[in-house]
């Protein structure tokens, strides 16, 4: 299997440490593209130009993050990172989504910042950053449901914390959130996450 990738995608991030977790690199090559400059083998993977994307050793093509991780965490066999169907499930469901909401508001925030400054808009921004600060208030409140087994939802979460570390630093997420820091810098301590910390 080969999976596009960018190192410094909270999403492909999100894979790297399944894959790493399930100590099956050997088993996912990872390919490096830069996604914005429309290359044609990322396109045989997903056709909407994005990363991530699996290709399959008998082309077909798998896309979006969750959907990945999900074709993975079969595939790859091992301790399941996906909590089987039943309230577990939809609970680290439901987390997924708050780090995977997180990140999409954080890379909007980037893009946007590439915008000649002109061009910028304060009003997404502005809600971009409400939606980023709210998300991480939840979570802090929340904060006691994070610990316990590794999850699909508790790496989503993490990922997207490491990539305010990386490219937005200047929110300071963890004002007035010490449960959620401290959970946070447990977790980033695990080999699977140094790994795949953007640099």
């Amino acid at each position: 299997m080969q999976l596009f990738s960018s190192p410094t995608s909270p999403f492909v991030r999100k894979i790297r440490v399944l894959i790493r977790e399930k100590g099956a690199t050997d088993k996912v090559r990872e390919t490096v593209v830069a996604a914005l400059s429309d290359p044609a083998e990322l396109h045989a993977a997903n056709p909407l130009g994005q990363v991530p994307a699996l290709l399959l050793d008998n082309g077909r093509q798998i896309i979006n993050s969750p959907l990945i991780c999900q074709f993975l965490d079969e595939e790859l066999g091992g301790h399941k990172l996906i909590p089987p169907f039943g309230e577990p499930h939809w609970d680290d469901m439901r987390l997924q989504t708050i780090g995977d909401g997180i990140a999409e508001a954080a890379v909007s925030l980037s893009f946007e910042g590439m915008r000649p400054e002109e061009q910028r808009s304060p009003v997404w921004t502005g809600r971009w950053q409400r939606a980023v600060s709210r998300s991480l208030d939840l979570l802090e409140e929340e904060a006691a449901g994070l610990e316990g087994d590794l999850t699909l939802g508790r790496i989503a979460v993490a990922c997207a914390l490491g990539y305010l570390d990386f490219r937005h630093d200047y929110l300071g997420w963890r004002n007035g959130r010490p449960t959620l820091t401290a959970w946070y810098e447990k977790i980033s301590g695990r080999p699977a996450f140094k790994e795949t910390a953007p640099a």
